[in-house]
């Protein structure tokens, strides 16, 4: 019933009510559907035959699908192929070099040696460094000045209250 070619009508999902053309065959239950839906896998639930079926081959492009089915009137949206980007190179990132300041004693020591051991004259004690640090200036931050408010309470009257006055009985025995 749904062989390659068969006109169909989308019943459910995001595509319902459009037509499409069965362009493959996967198994008992699914179909590759191409035309005014997305060329996507189908479930055959989803899917109703009608009565037309068109001459396409196995697994059609979606031009020759969209041509035969401009042949049974019926509109299509050409998919527009995509434009390929021209590739250009883009710069490669220069290292920064860190100057790290004078050496301590220890590390002098270690680069006479390696020195001495690489190079065949004696005068290279250390490497030459003519960049200077740049000074960094701190700046304090400013507080914002809040203004004090003071909250007056207000007056509460007070009133003693009176305790009731309590006869004292003695008792009789």
């Amino acid at each position: 019933m749904f062989e390659i070619g068969r006109l169909c009508m989308k019943l459910a999902g995001r595509d319902a009510g459009k037509k499409c053309v069965v362009v493959d065959v996967l198994d008992d239950n699914y179909v590759l559907i191409d035309g005014q839906t997305r060329r996507k896998k189908c479930n055959l639930k989803h899917l109703e035959p009608l009565n037309i079926v068109l001459k396409l081959d196995k697994n059609a492009s979606n031009k020759v699908v969209i041509d035969a089915l401009k042949e049974e009137n019926i509109d299509c949206l050409e998919k527009k192929e995509k434009e390929k980007k021209a590739v250009t190179t883009r710069p490669k990132k220069q290292k920064v070099v860190k100057n790290k300041g004078p050496k301590t004693k220890k590390a002098d020591k270690k680069s006479k040696a390696k020195y001495s051991k690489t190079a065949k004259s004696t005068t290279v004690d250390k490497p030459a460094t003519d960049a200077k640090k740049p000074e960094v200036k701190k700046v304090e931050a400013k507080k914002p000045e809040v203004e004090k408010v003071e909250v007056k309470k207000p007056e509460v009257e007070k009133i003693e209250a009176k305790k009731p006055e309590v006869e004292k009985v003695e008792a009789k025995k």
